[in-house]
């Protein structure tokens, strides 16, 4: 445990200027880290992880949406969690460690000994308090969470070398074009007060690299399109990757799950996941039943205590149902999403699928994606307010908000 002098305050990155456009269409209707995995918002996973850090005193979330679309959201999870958790609206992006930098005089009001700092589109088990017991006994300035992965894949993330028995970071490329290392960075981070200073230093390097372009019209010109702005700073890049092999970072490896939520499909695979970690963090959430009294229930499922399930309906596996959805006789959910107002009617097949807000689907009819998460029609999509009328089957298909579909359609996007 936490001694009596820490006081430890997390910061939790929700997102940057582009909103989710890969997440559409269900980013739409609310920001993305709004948008349900098991039934919870996506930024409530981290916040949760975070509640269980000894000494914790503040939560920050960081990102460009309007204040207004989380302050319903940051007040109703204070007040659940028993911890401040505050919005802090960024003007202009700032990477990924300057827009930590650009709020260190809030970060510090706590006078805090450590601060977490986490991406609210990760989905892990977040194991933050053993993190943090490393990082102490490490002694140094950062400590990276990081996974194992395939090496194919690992291209696609920082991919880091540590030493076996220290597990000092030693080098650090993002994204590299060959292969380095099948260990590759998580997003979830913890340093000492100290960041803000190496910050500083990258941006006062700039600065002064900047003044001297200047003696040079033409030399300024030439490197415009290649000149970042000072108070932009990457944590990957300008970073971690410089203080490699200077006993300043460390590594901290998790063995349970980790995925990036870059995409519709992905939330549909870590819902799964969140579904699963339910039954040792909390199994109260997960419904049960063997269609006697209420529905067939099997494998991790989540039902809002306001849905209404008929008890011929069968559910499950990998399936959450929101607010006030209505759920018809003899209808199956096999891994899906369904979301606030949604009714389905008697009979209705849903399977790898994500059923928007208000949306309703008809008597024997079927909406159905193949189940790959990678793919950019692995799983269908419905937006919000979309009808599907009786009898009709929507394969492989994203279909955007306010339509009506009469007639079945496979591997096509209605816009």
């Amino acid at each position: 445990m936490g001694s009596s002098d820490d006081r430890v305050v997390a910061v939790i990155m929700v997102g940057g200027p582009t909103k989710g456009t890969r997440f559409r269409p269900l980013s739409l209707n609310v920001p993305k880290p709004l948008f349900p995995l098991a039934g919870q918002p996506m930024a409530h996973h981290p916040i949760s992880a975070c509640k269980k850090i000894p000494n914790l005193v503040q939560i920050y979330l960081v990102g460009f949406y309007e204040e207004r679309e989380f302050a319903l959201y940051v007040s109703s999870i204070s007040n659940e969690l028993k911890v401040p958790v505050r919005y802090l609206r960024e003007d202009k992006p700032h990477g990924s460690a300057g827009g930590l930098y650009n709020f260190r005089d809030r970060i510090m009001e706590d006078n805090p000994s450590h601060i977490f700092l986490l991406n609210c589109d990760v989905c892990c088990s977040f194991p933050l308090p053993d993190m943090l017991e490393a990082h102490k006994r490490y002694g140094g300035m950062g400590t990276i969470l990081v996974i194992k992965v395939s090496a194919e894949s690992a291209n696609q993330f920082g991919e880091l070398v540590a030493d076996p028995i220290t597990n000092e970071l030693l080098h650090y490329t993002e994204k590299p074009e060959t292969f380095v290392s099948d260990r590759i960075n998580c997003g979830v981070y913890v340093f000492s007060p100290d960041i803000f200073s190496f910050i500083q230093d990258v941006s006062i390097l700039r600065r002064d690299r900047a003044n001297l372009r200047r003696v040079s019209s033409f030399e300024a010109l030439q490197s415009a399109t290649k000149t970042l702005p000072t108070d932009f700073v990457r944590l990957d890049q300008d970073i971690l990757s410089p203080l490699t092999g200077k006993k300043l970072l460390y590594t901290y490896e998790t063995l349970d799950f980790w995925e990036q939520i870059k995409t519709p499909g992905m939330s549909l695979k870590c819902s799964a996941l969140y579904l699963s970690q339910f039954r040792y963090t909390s199994p109260y959430l997960l419904a049960g039943g063997d269609g006697t009294k209420s529905a067939t229930i099997i494998g991790d499922v989540y039902i809002h205590p306001s849905a209404k399930v008929h008890p011929t309906a069968k559910i499950g596996p990998n399936v959450s149902i929101s607010a006030n959805a209505r759920i018809g006789a003899g209808v199956r959910l096999i891994s899906c999403i369904i979301l606030d107002d949604v009714e389905i009617k008697e009979n209705a097949l849903v399977l790898h699928a994500i059923v928007g807000w208000k949306s309703s689907i008809g008597k024997w009819s079927r909406v159905q994606g193949e189940g790959d998460y990678n793919a950019k029609l692995g799983i269908t999509i419905l937006g919000e307010s979309v009808t599907v009328e009786d009898e009709v089957a929507v394969i492989k298909s994203i279909v955007l908000p306010n339509k009506t579909l009469n007639l079945s359609v496979q591997e096509e996007i209605i816009l």
